[in-house]
């Protein structure tokens, strides 16, 4: 009995902030971040990368050609829910996409209405870190998958407005992003078959489903990550403070703290070569039509790289944020961002990794000491 005392104890000891930390910055770490993966099934990435490319090649053109260029931004957001449920059963595919549509379209209403409404800025960006919480909750429960709740964020973030809206403007951006929504679900629901299905013989990655008090608990630690990255992001200047909230969330939504830190390193080294890219064609300053090829071939080869490692796909997910955002608003955005970009990527996941340390249970710490002890005993 006291030797059992004494072993937890010590497990206590091993297992405190300050040594997870110290862990967490161990060589070993970096060695893990730069690991290769085998992608679970590179026909379902490349396939939901290509219909979010086919969504986009329909809806993006005619938006351009229409009345209603201004909303061609919004019309890339409602491309980009072709992206989920990629390893879902048969039947339940369409319907995850479905949902992910109705989120998007909502997350689009709800920070438009509050502009609409005259939220000043602050509430805004309050209202953005909750969204955060908010979104993983939501993806994680509905079993959505890659890339979960970013896109929602990204959704939101892209729809905050200092100067307010009319509720013409709240209206048309609503419509613009439910429009291409359902024309990706129907790209997804005509291109079914060419997807791989779930079979005992060919399992595919299912995320667990984890108690309801573990899933409140990641959705309450990612709204204050990103609440931190996002006013300081503010308080520093920036011109897109949702990108840091973004990289909080980003790097927040990993299961175990080794996860967090290697999403954290992935993501600052992968944005770094990313920003450099879009910079590079962003300073050509190309036209309406080289963006969306652009951003049609961008879409695919990230969805083929990104289960290799998370670094390969932010080289890519960077310009290709940055790209929708020069798409929406060219007169606003320009080469400019790449550097702001990387900034905010870096307050977002530096705010992540620290918030996760601090609001840690010893659960996570104690799984962080086991991992480093196994390793370093093989």
């Amino acid at each position: 009995m006291r030797s059992d005392r004494l072993g937890s104890r010590l497990d206590t000891a091993r297992a405190r902030r300050r040594d997870a930390a110290r862990q967490l910055l161990h060589p070993d770490q970096l060695r893990d971040s730069a690991a290769l993966a085998r992608q679970p099934s590179l026909r379902n990435s490349a396939l939901a990368g290509l219909q979010a490319a086919i969504t986009s090649a329909i809806a993006l053109p005619l938006f351009h050609l229409s009345p209603w260029s201004h909303l061609i931004g919004f019309a890339s957001l409602g491309a980009l829910v072709a992206l989920f449920g990629r390893f879902a059963p048969a039947r339940r595919r369409n319907r995850i996409v479905l949902l992910c549509g109705i989120w998007q379209v909502l997350a689009v209403l709800v920070m438009s209405g509050a502009a609409w409404m005259g939220a000043p800025v602050a509430l805004q960006l309050l209202l953005l870190a909750v969204s955060c919480g908010v979104f993983l909750f939501v993806a994680v429960t509905g079993g959505f998958g890659a890339p979960g709740p970013l896109i929602f964020v990204f959704a939101a973030g892209a729809s905050m407005s200092a100067g307010g809206l009319t509720g013409p403007e709240v209206v048309e951006r609503v419509l613009a992003t439910a429009i291409v929504a359902a024309l990706a679900l129907l790209v997804c629901a005509v291109t079914e078959a060419f997807r791989h299905h779930p079979a005992p013989d060919r399992p595919l990655p299912a995320e667990p489903v984890r108690p309801l008090s573990h899933r409140l608990a990641a959705a309450a630690r990612s709204s204050v990550g990103a609440g931190i990255a996002v006013f300081l992001s503010h308080v520093l200047g920036a011109d897109h403070p949702a990108w840091a909230a973004m990289g909080a969330l980003a790097v927040m939504q990993g299961a175990h703290l080794h996860i967090t830190m290697n999403r954290a390193l992935q993501r600052m080294a992968g944005t770094v070569v990313g920003a450099l890219l879009a910079w590079v064609l962003l300073v050509q300053d190309p036209s309406v039509w080289t963006l969306i090829a652009a951003l049609i071939l961008l879409q695919v080869a990230t969805e083929m790289v990104i289960g290799i490692n998370y670094a390969f796909g932010q080289i890519l997910v960077t310009p290709m944020a940055l790209l929708m955002t020069h798409l929406a608003a060219p007169q606003a955005a320009g080469p400019a961002m790449a550097p702001e970009r990387v900034l905010d990527t870096l307050l977002g996941a530096g705010a992540g990794i620290v918030i996760a340390v601090l609001l840690s249970t010893m659960d996570d710490r104690r799984h962080l000491a086991e991992l480093r002890k196994e390793a370093a005993d093989t």
